[in-house]
């Protein structure tokens, strides 16, 4: 990929449990610190905003940290990991679930807790950033003109009143936006991220970032290889793999 090449890390929740959305704390410990001891820079999106903005360019490679849904084990697990390092993550937070639990369409018992606004607030003030899941996490796609406005826009609110600062990220729900919600998103925040797999180049739309799911990366000498410049035929697999798997469920697309 010619050019600076930036990869944007998406997790969800860092616990001891089954499936995609968790990394285990010891895993992910391993995964920060072998971030820590490469020569990739950890930047965050108002950097990559600034970048773009003044035409200048960001480090040939760099790293952004980001997180779905704000889930209690970010601040007993994730955040003592990266705070050591002295990375600057964001977490995308479904404002209407704050203090709630993950009770969306698709999750699973046991539902897991999503921190609350003190702990929030406490997280802001320590230099975690914040942005926009949405007010109740839907798919986007299926909603009104009208409902998803108010979903983009309440969430916004919500978020800047209760943390007392500008919310200019965004992450749709499931990674579902088309034309339309993608529209729509660029109105109001600077960035959103989705789950498309890949690395962000140049080129990459800044209302439509592709991120790296780093459940991919649990296998530590795999995510050193990455790091240094190695990574490309495993991504390329992955990538792959999800193709393929898309196809098998919806074969008629």
């Amino acid at each position: 990929m010619a050019g600076p090449v930036i990869d944007i890390l998406m997790y969800h929740s860092i616990a001891d449990a089954h499936g995609p959305t968790s990394v285990s704390p010891a895993v992910f410990a391993d995964q920060m610190a072998a971030l820590a001891a490469s020569d990739v820079a950890v930047i965050t999106l108002d950097d990559l905003v600034a970048a773009r903005t003044n035409g200048t360019e960001p480090p040939e490679r760099a790293v952004i940290i980001t997180f779905d849904d704000g889930f209690c084990d970010f601040a007993e697990a994730a955040w003592p990991e990266m705070k050591r390092h002295g990375f600057c993550p964001i977490i995308y937070v479904p404002s209407a679930h704050v203090g709630r639990v993950e009770d969306w369409v698709g999750a699973a018992p046991p539902l897991r807790p999503l921190m609350d606004w003190d702990v929030l607030c406490q997280l802001q003030r320590e230099g975690v950033q914040f942005g926009s899941h949405s007010v109740s996490h839907p798919d986007l796609t299926r909603l009104s003109d009208f409902e998803l406005q108010a979903e983009l826009t309440r969430s916004k609110s919500d978020l800047e009143d209760g943390l007392g600062t500008a919310i200019e990220h965004f992450a749709p729900p499931y990674g579902l936006a088309k034309d339309r919600e993608i529209s729509a998103i660029s109105q109001l925040y600077k960035t959103s991220v989705g789950t498309r797999l890949g690395q962000a180049g140049p080129q990459a739309p800044i209302h439509d970032l592709p991120r790296i799911e780093m459940f991919y990366f649990t296998d530590i000498d795999r995510w050193r290889a990455h790091l240094a410049g190695q990574g490309a035929p495993y991504l390329m697999a992955r990538k792959s793999l999800r193709a393929l798997g898309k196809l098998v469920q919806k074969p008629w697309q």
